[in-house]
Order: structure tokens, then sequence, then C-alpha cells
């Protein structure tokens, strides 16, 4: 028998690898994280509990690892669903989706979230595992086809706005209601309660609609002024895709 290419052996180890990540999620989501060994899921993913230390650091790595990986497979998907988002909306239903996918897996995978949530405040610290990486570039690439005008601040934004949401709907004795936090996020970015997968027809009662305005805060690139015919009268100068300064700039000199 000849002996296997490198190719092949490396599609091997990485499946070898998905089967442990794999196996993490569901004993945890099961047992939660304290109950679950590491013999546990070499046994649960079929595999030899050496192969576990050969590519992780520890069950803390593991965990994140597992968990990144439900996160950016789950926010692919919703991503990709069909139909695929297009048109002039295109990135606010990216974003829509993002934030559904995330609140969805705080709702659907209580334990196993409220432990992730746990792990990364420990000594540790937070992993960048190439599955968290694979996580960042497409909320990256989420925030960048909203329409954001500084990428490299929006994310790490978007990012701990959905980690402070996942954690309060987890907050164990006061939950908040997953309806009342995407409204509070959808009207930070100006998203239509439609987009996405809403949890109910409307927004709850007393939920605010339009985000805080702060003169110091962009949230996308400026629009393009609009081009209008000499006498048309129209001004068409509070469009949604102007910063909040120069609309309240527009608004003032309107009053």
């Amino acid at each position: 028998m000849s002996p296997r290419s490198a190719s092949v052996n490396e599609e091997l180890r990485r499946r070898s690898r998905e089967r442990l990540l794999q196996a993490t999620v569901e004993l945890v989501g099961e047992r939660g994280f304290e109950a679950t060994t590491l013999g546990d899921i070499a046994d649960r993913a079929g595999s030899a509990r050496g192969l576990v230390s050969y590519y992780f650091a520890g069950k803390r790595q593991l965990f994140q690892s597992a968990v990144h990986r439900l996160m950016h497979l789950t926010l692919e998907e919703a991503l990709e669903r069909a139909p695929e988002p297009a048109g002039a909306e295109a990135g606010d239903e990216r974003l829509a989706r993002a934030i559904d996918a995330i609140l969805g897996l705080a709702v659907d995978r209580p334990v196993l979230m409220r432990a992730h949530m746990a792990g990364i405040l420990q000594q540790e610290g937070f992993v960048q595992c190439p599955e968290q990486q694979r996580l960042a570039v497409l909320l990256r690439e989420t925030i960048e086809r909203y329409g954001s005008a500084d990428p490299d601040t929006d994310y790490p934004l978007l990012r701990a706005l959905l980690m402070g949401a996942v954690v309060a709907v987890l907050l164990p004795g006061a939950p908040m209601p997953v309806a009342r936090l995407r409204a509070e996020l959808f009207a930070r970015y100006e998203l239509e309660w439609r987009l996405g997968r809403p949890p109910q027809k409307a927004p709850p009662a007393g939920a605010r609609q339009m985000p805080v305005q702060q003169p110091s805060v962009t949230l996308r690139s400026p629009a393009p002024p609009p081009q209008h015919e000499a006498g048309c009268g129209v001004d068409g100068a509070t469009g949604r895709g102007l910063p909040f300064e120069t609309r309240e700039g527009t608004e003032a000199a309107e009053a």
C-alpha cells in the first residue's frame, strides 16, 4: 500500500480536529463545562485521547475554539440563507441577520453560551484561534458592507455590543428579553425591524425606533449629495445614509 499524500493527511487531521470541536459543543451543551472531561470529548469524537492535547493546549482553549466554530458556522449560514441579500438594503439585511444569528445562539444554547461568556473572562484570556479569526472576518465584512466609515473601530464595537447583548440574555435571575435587546441594536444601526428574522411582528412597546444622535459618531460613510435639476426646490438633506453631524446641522438650518 502506497503512503498517503500530504494533502490526504492534512484532510484527515482537519476532520479529526473538527470532530473534537463538534463533540465539545455537544457535551458542554448537555452537561456544562465543568462536568465535561477531555476523555469524554475524545470518546464522543471517536478519537484517541492524546489527539486532544496534540491539537489544543487545554480544555479551555478547546472549548473556546469549539464555540467560535459554532458561531462562525451559524453566522455564515445566516448570511448565505436564500434569498441572499441584494439591492439597496443588502448591507442592512446582512447586519440584521448577523445580530439575529448571535442572539439566537444565546436563546437556543444557553448552557453553552453562558459557559463561553464566563470562560473568556478567565485568566487565560481571549484566545484568537483560527475559528475566532474566521468569525472576526465575517463580522468585519458585515460591518463593511453595512457602510461603516471606520471598520477598524466599528467591528470591535459591534463585537462588544453583541457580547453584551448575549450576556444580558443569559444573566441568571435577571435576563433581558431578546426582542428588547434586538430593538436597541436595530435602533442604533438604523435597521428596519422587518429585516433578518424578527422574533415578533413589531418591536416591543416603548422600544427606541431611532438611534441616540451623537454629533461625534458616524455609523456610515456619508452618502453622495443628491443631484436635482435647477428649480426643483428639493433639498433631500435628511437622507438616512448621512452621518449624524450632517443631519443635525441640516435640521438646525431648517428650524
